[in-house]
């Protein structure tokens, strides 16, 4: 084995997703494609199957394409970095359990001085093998709840990119994997090596922020028939003061039973879900128009540019300018005729 030898890890038996695909090919395109230019040597990459299908090692049902990897689960102990790109979704939504075998190699691997990396829901593996325990940890915002409720051991952080606690290293979903894979060349080689690799895959070497920024803050369904006008009511109206007691007026509620049953409804209490809107009416405004900071501030109801900043910067995780930037709007808009259309949203 050399000095930085991946392992990456093909944990299906096999039915790969497209955007698993996607997430397998960021270790493979981070760390197996030589850049003697930039460090020599650069990283040993090897592709391990679990060898638990009865289709070829790797095969990828439904789309045409077949991986067959020279390396299995035993490869794992001694390499320098193991990487779980995900694992099945049913293992996810279902709670299928995951091979044994796998989980018993990340844990092999670890004990033999492996860095042990998740992208994604393969935070779920390390998890299952206990890596996680007492951890700081993240995955796609959309099964970090999932994450949480299964291993209650994790201190699951759903508003970053990644976490780095030194051995063991978790992402976000999809191009957040991105976003480790170059840390992790950036603890190897350094930040100049890290950031020029960055340039050549024409991406940013760091992204501010974390994925609290991606995280959609629609509102939750609810099946609560007097809550649903009330709370249409309020997102046409965010630009506008409203207290909790307007809205349990207009439910014809006391507050506390209308504070009992939002909560019931989405899980916020009423100001949480009042300012979840306003930022999310401000994220849309952002998107979508050219309106300065100070008026944005003013349509989503959060008041001055000064308390927008420090809203974004708390919740969101960048700044509304950065946001803006990260989300570049796709059709001019001078906002002139934007006012009289909120009311309706």
């Amino acid at each position: 084995m050399s000095a930085r030898t991946v392992a990456v890890v093909v944990t299906e038996e096999i039915r790969l997703a497209s955007w698993d695909l996607y997430e397998l090919s960021i270790p493979c395109t981070v760390f197996g494609q030589p850049q003697s230019d930039l460090a020599d040597p650069w990283y040993h990459l090897m592709v391990c199957g679990t060898g638990t299908q009865e289709r070829p090692q790797g095969a990828v049902a439904g789309t045409g394409l077949a991986l067959r990897t020279d390396h299995g689960l035993d490869d794992l102990v001694g390499a320098d970095t193991v990487i779980v790109p995900s694992v099945p979704d049913a293992c996810v939504e279902e709670g299928r359990p995951l091979p044994e075998a796998l989980v018993l190699a990340l844990r092999r691997a670890y004990e033999a001085g492996a860095r042990m990396v998740s992208l994604c829901t393969g935070a779920f593996a390390l998890a299952e093998a206990g890596l996680l325990d007492g951890r700081r940890a993240t995955a796609h915002w959309l099964h970090t709840a999932q994450l949480a409720e299964r291993y209650p051991k994790v201190q699951v952080d759903d508003s970053v990119l990644y976490v780095d606690d030194g051995d063991v290293l978790t992402s976000a979903g999809l191009t957040a994997g991105l976003d480790l894979c170059l840390h992790l060349v950036r603890r190897d080689h350094g930040a100049h090596v890290a950031n020029r690799l960055a340039r050549r895959m024409v991406v940013p070497a760091h992204r501010p922020g974390g994925q609290a920024q991606f995280i959609d803050l629609s509102v939750p369904e609810t099946d609560d028939e007097a809550l649903a006008p009330v709370l249409d009511w309020a997102r046409s109206h965010l630009d506008q003061p409203i207290a909790v007691g307007d809205l349990a007026r207009r439910a014809a509620m006391s507050p506390r039973t209308f504070y009992r049953r939002l909560q019931e409804a989405t899980g916020s209490t009423p100001l949480q879900w009042l300012l979840t809107q306003r930022l999310g009416r401000a994220q849309d405004l952002l998107e979508s128009t050219n309106l300065s900071i100070e008026k944005i501030g003013e349509l989503s109801g959060l008041g001055t540019a000064n308390n927008l900043r420090h809203h974004f910067l708390n919740h969101i995780g960048v700044s509304p300018s950065e946001y803006r930037r990260a989300f570049p709007q796709t059709v001019p808009s001078t906002g002139s005729d934007l006012e009289p259309q909120l009311r309706t949203v």
